[in-house]
């Protein structure tokens, strides 16, 4: 026990090196532009205290947006979804799949689950005993299931997900403003320590290799945040664009699409005075979600406890749960019966 408990600490240890790794190339662009470049190299007062203006600017939102994607913890789902105890002794002692199959299905039925494995049967997670909400997955690393995962990223060294993917998103977008600003405003001395137009002094060093680092960066943090963004106005997690969420009428990468607004709306939120700061403000609760397929039961939402334990009282529905479960009309839909719940399937194209 004792050995494996010692590697288990090494290897959550190790898990913070690619942090400590950005912290520091961080640390050092700051001391060289700050102290390098601005206090040591440009000469023009004017000039120095602007790009010391619009640098602190930026350095605060990446710095900001960046601790909270490793500071938030990841989401996971409510007591709801666990088995009840008489069930879950009947699921433990039944060794045909099929019976526990049977067992999931019946408890499933009074829970805000529309997607199934690629079998058709119920997503359960025999690690954490969960019926796995929809877009929700197990993490290895984090030993837990986590609402909407997108993918485990070492960079930060935390499951992005619900919790967290929004500040996830605006790290890639203010960590790219911010190699851009360095970019833009170091590139004159750059040229001038490279052509020999400047003496050489200690500060060359740190402006050229300023400058090839933060070009590096941006275009790595371009690509990731360009993919992101798509992902976003698609309404899919990483997970989903590898392997499409299942629905009862089979897999579709589009099933929780609402249109680019809806969908933006769904990770920033609906009021825009909040997009662009690292504060929560996404839609939703992260255990049920709107889809252009299905429609959810209102009374079955509200049936399922927040992340607090709070649920909705006298019958109204909490906008928390039925704020991405938004109902969709077109002039061909039908109704299908799943199991004793009614789902309204919306036949429609893609907005």
């Amino acid at each position: 026990m004792a050995p494996s408990h010692a590697l288990k600490c090494c290897h959550r240890a190790l898990n913070w090196v690619p942090v400590l790794f950005i912290n520091l190339v961080v640390g050092w662009s700051y001391y060289a532009y700050v102290v390098e470049l601005c206090v040591y190299t440009i000469t023009n007062n004017a000039e120095r205290i602007s790009y010391l203006i619009i640098f602190h600017i930026f350095f605060a939102m990446f710095i900001w947006s960046y601790w909270k994607t490793i500071g938030s913890r990841p989401a996971g789902p409510s007591k709801a979804f666990s088995l009840p105890r008489a069930e879950k002794e009947l699921y433990e002692r039944e060794e045909r799949a099929e019976t526990q199959h049977e067992i999931l299905k019946k408890v499933a039925r009074n829970l805000p689950v529309y997607t199934f494995t690629a079998g058709k049967a119920v997503r359960y997670c025999n690690h954490c005993q969960i019926i796995k909400p929809d877009r929700c997955h197990h993490c290895s690393t984090c030993e837990m299931c986590v609402l909407k995962m997108d993918h485990h990223c070492p960079w930060v060294n935390n499951c992005v997900g619900f919790s967290n993917y929004k500040y996830f998103v605006l790290f890639l977008a203010y960590a790219s403003l911010y190699c851009v600003v360095i970019c833009s405003t170091v590139i004159q001395y750059f040229i001038k320590f490279w052509t020999k137009q400047l003496p050489d002094t200690s500060a060359k060093f740190h402006i050229l290799f300023l400058f090839f680092v933060a070009a590096l960066f941006l275009i790595c943090n371009l690509s990731l945040l360009s993919y992101h963004m798509w992902l976003v106005g698609n309404n899919r997690t990483t997970i989903e664009a590898f392997r499409a969420p299942v629905f009862t009428n089979g897999p579709d990468k589009k099933g929780f699409s609402l249109g680019f607004s809806r969908n933006a709306a769904e990770v920033f939120g609906d009021q825009a005075k909040y997009w662009m700061i690292p504060v929560f403000s996404s839609q939703g609760d992260g255990h049920s979600f709107g889809t252009r397929l299905v429609h959810i039961d209102p009374k079955q939402a509200n049936s399922v406890p927040q992340q607090n334990g709070k649920s909705p009282a006298d019958g109204k529905a909490d906008p928390c749960v039925l704020g991405n479960n938004i109902q969709h009309t077109a002039d061909d839909s039908k109704e299908e019966t799943d199991g004793g719940r009614t789902v309204s399937v919306t036949m429609e194209s893609e907005p």
